[in-house]
């Protein structure tokens, strides 16, 4: 006799909030942005929001992060995110965290993206309702357990995201990233828009320029050309009465 499996269904949303807050869901989509823009011409993908499922069979074991950070997968999204399928556990993962989350964030998350073998767990407080400084990471270390090596997650005390090669830091309510390589901040959208309106109006104001010193060059070629032509007058006009223009 054959015995046929059920298909498993794995959905790919549960109706609740996106976010607790404006702040929390500004915070989460201003993280996604700009690591999709960092990340973006890599085998990775950014993911927020989402299910991240982690034994098959069990669609019930599942868990959202706020953002999650995979690499050695194919870029762009997904609907939800199986680890089985994709064979790469997310490598970073963030979490907009708050007084009403703070339980689930440090004991049931944190547990279970570290047996997961999450690299990095960062937590950020966008209102500063219990993270001190409102923002802390948490890496995988090796320490010894009763004769054993085991990775458990410990503080990240530099602001360092090794996996990301990001230095992380709080402007106002969001998290900054500034790459290490070369110091150089990922702007948020609003400021990427700022910097295109300034790099545009810069353009506008060489373009002015380069119209104005072209005008000062036409004007100086038009003068020359008049002066040369009443020269050209004048030294006929001296030839008619009798006069070499070139002996005068």
């Amino acid at each position: 006799m054959t015995f046929v499996l059920p298909s498993v269904t794995y959905p790919s949303s549960d109706g609740e909030p996106v976010a607790e807050t404006f702040d929390h869901l500004y915070a989460i989509l201003v993280t996604l942005e700009v690591l999709r823009q960092y990340l973006s011409g890599q085998q990775a993908t950014v993911l927020a929001n989402q299910f991240l499922y982690y034994a098959q069979g069990f669609p019930r074991l599942r868990v959202a992060p706020d953002v999650m950070v995979i690499f050695g997968v194919a870029p762009g999204g997904r609907d939800n995110y199986k680890i089985w399928e994709e064979g790469q556990v997310p490598a970073a993962i963030f979490e907009m965290t708050s007084a009403a989350t703070q339980q689930n964030d440090t004991v049931e998350k944190k547990h279970l993206y570290e047996r997961l073998g999450v690299r990095e767990y960062w937590l950020f407080d966008p209102r500063g309702e219990w993270v001190e400084g409102r923002l802390q990471g948490y890496r995988l270390q090796p320490v010894e357990v009763t004769g054993e090596v085991v990775e458990v997650y410990l503080p990240i005390t530099d602001g360092r995201s090794a996996v990301l090669g990001l230095r992380l830091q709080v402007e106002d309510r969001l998290p900054a990233f500034y790459r290490e390589d070369t110091g150089e901040k990922l702007l948020i959208p609003a400021e990427l828009a700022e910097e295109l309106h300034r790099t545009a109006a810069l353009l506008e104001q060489e373009r002015r320029a380069r119209e104005q010193e072209r005008q000062g060059r036409e004007q100086e070629r038009r003068a020359r050309e008049q002066a040369e032509r009443r020269a050209a007058a004048m030294a006929e006009r001296l030839r008619e009465l009798g006069v070499d223009p070139d002996t005068v």
